[in-house]
């Protein structure tokens, strides 16, 4: 029986994707906003396709806003584009 691939959805897209090839962001506990690497941070979570186009549309229509229910400075929108590069 083959390996069971985690799925999640990006908020910008609505698509389902595996885990692998989607970015998570993070609300810690404390209120500060974090790209999660592992996948395993404490928090609040919302993913986002590995996508400069995703970012962009995440973006115009505060999907992250939404799912982290949190204001986002759009200084943490080009840190979430460096951590795609």
């Amino acid at each position: 029986m083959p390996k069971k691939i985690p799925l999640r959805r990006c908020v910008a897209t609505g698509e389902q994707l595996p885990k692998k090839e989607l970015l998570r962001i993070v609300r810690t506990p404390t209120g500060e906003l974090i790209v999660d690497p592992t996948g395993k941070a404490n928090g609040r979570g919302a993913y986002l396709k590995k996508d400069l186009a995703a970012v962009d549309l995440a973006q115009k229509n505060r999907a992250l806003e939404k799912a982290l229910q949190v204001p986002i400075p759009a200084e943490f929108y080009d840190t979430i584009r460096n951590a795609i590069h």
